[in-house]
C-alpha cells in the first residue's frame, strides 16, 4: 500500500516537521509505502522518518532532475511538471495525510477531496464550507496525532469507494 503525505517545502513550525517524520515512521512500521513531492520541508521529514524505520519512499519531483530529491528519497520520479505533479502525488497514494501547508497543500487537498480520496488532516487547513456555503467540515478527517492520522488513513480507505 502507498499513502501520499503532503505539506510544505518551508514548514511554519517544528511541530509540523516532528508530526511529519513521526507519520513517516508511523507508515514504515505498517509497511506502507510513502509518495510525497520529494523535496524540502515536510515531504523531506516524513521520507526521514520512514527511512529510519526501513521504510520505502517516492518522490514526484516537480523539475527535470532526480538531484533535487531529498537525500531520503528512494526512488524519484522525475515530472518536469512544476506543480502539475502535485494530481500525481495525491492519486499515487489510496489515502492523503495532510501535515500543515501552504497552497501547494491546499491544492492537493482539492484534487483528493473532488476525485473521492480520503484526506487526513494533522494541523492542516480548516475547511468549513466550499465556495457554495456548503458545509464541508467533515472533509478532512481530523487526527489528533501522527499514529491516529495512520489508524484513520487506514480505515478510509477500507470504506473508500477511490481503489487503485
Amino acid at each position: 500500500m502507498i499513502i501520499s503525505v503532503i505539506g510544505s517545502s518551508n514548514p511554519a513550525t517544528r511541530e509540523h516537521v516532528e508530526l511529519a517524520e513521526e507519520v513517516g515512521r508511523e507508515l514504515a512500521r505498517r509497511d506502507i509505502m510513502v509518495v510525497c513531492g520529494g523535496l524540502s520541508g515536510i515531504m523531506e521529514a516524513v521520507c526521514r522518518g520512514a527511512k529510519s524505520e526501513g521504510g520505502t519512499t517516492i518522490g514526484i519531483l516537480p523539475g527535470r532532475a532526480a538531484a533535487e530529491a531529498n537525500s531520503y528519497v528512494d526512488i524519484p520520479i522525475v515530472t518536469s511538471m512544476g506543480y502539475s505533479r502535485n494530481v500525481i502525488v495525491v492519486h499515487t497514494g489510496e489515502a492523503v495525510i495532510a501535515v500543515g501547508g501552504a497552497y501547494g497543500t491546499l491544492s492537493e487537498i482539492g484534487h483528493a477531496l473532488s476525485d473521492g480520496i480520503p484526506v487526513i488532516g494533522l494541523k492542516t487547513w480548516p475547511l468549513t464550507t466550499n465556495g457554495d456555503g456548503t458545509d464541508i467540515a467533515g472533509a478532512i478527517i481530523q487526527a489528533e496525532n501522527p499514529s491516529d492520522a495512520v489508524d484513520k488513513a487506514l480505515a478510509a480507505v477500507a470504506t473508500s469507494n477511490h481503489h487503485h
